[in-house]
Parts: structure tokens; C-alpha cells; sequence
């Protein structure tokens, strides 16, 4: 009894924090990659493809800047953050910023020729 009393907090403690880490609620976060024609474009990125974004904390056009970066290519975009490049309930990057850490995972959800649309994920 002891043992699932324990187990049944401890899940409740990693789910508060997660909720912590969301800003308070368990909804998903969509973001916007925009800047792909400045690296590698846009045909290669499919649905289901995990990205990891990064804080560039040293951008000199853009404080709240964070780029998103595939694994053997290095950054492919950044995270959108102007009104004209955000795309449906994407978060712009400028809202995004506090809600994550240094660093943290999304995927695609779908590749669309304004942008790609994606959510978080392993908050």
C-alpha cells in the first residue's frame, strides 16, 4: 500500500512539474520555424521529425531569439517571432522564450510553404 502511495505522489510531483514548466496547464505549444531558405530550405522536413530548439542568447538582432537545429545539419531556421511569419496558435518565439530552458525538443507537425508548424514535446 506504502509503495503505491509512493509511486501515485511521485507521478503527481513529475506531472506538477511539468505543468510548472507550461506555464501552469498541460496544453500543447505550437510553434513556427520561418528562415529555412536561409540554410537548407524546406523539402527535406517531413511530419513526425523531432527538431531541438535552442536559446541564442548571444543574437545581436534578436534577444529572444532561438534557433532550431537538426542533428548532423546544425541550425535549419529559428522559431518565428513576428506577426507576419507566426503561424495559427503558434507561439512566437518572444512568448516561447521564458517557457523553456536553454534548450528543449519539438516536432513537426506539418511542413507548409510559409513555414513549418510544430509542437514541444519532452517538457
Amino acid at each position: 500500500m506504502m509503495s503505491f502511495l509512493s509511486d501515485t505522489l511521485y507521478a503527481r510531483i513529475k506531472i506538477s512539474k511539468r505543468r510548472l514548466k507550461l506555464g501552469g496547464n498541460m496544453k500543447e505549444i505550437y510553434f513556427t520555424i520561418t528562415g529555412t531558405s536561409h540554410h537548407y530550405g524546406q523539402d527535406f522536413l517531413k511530419p513526425k521529425m523531432k527538431v531541438k530548439l535552442i536559446k541564442e542568447t548571444d543574437n545581436e538582432y534578436d534577444k529572444e531569439a532561438i534557433k532550431v537545429e537538426l542533428p548532423g545539419l546544425g541550425t535549419i531556421g529559428y522559431v518565428a517571432n513576428s506577426p507576419y511569419t507566426v503561424l495559427g496558435e503558434s507561439y512566437s518565439a518572444g512568448r516561447l522564450y521564458d517557457k523553456i530552458g536553454d534548450s528543449t525538443k519539438g516536432r513537426i507537425l506539418y511542413v507548409m510553404p510559409k513555414g513549418i508548424l510544430c509542437e514541444l514535446i519532452n517538457q
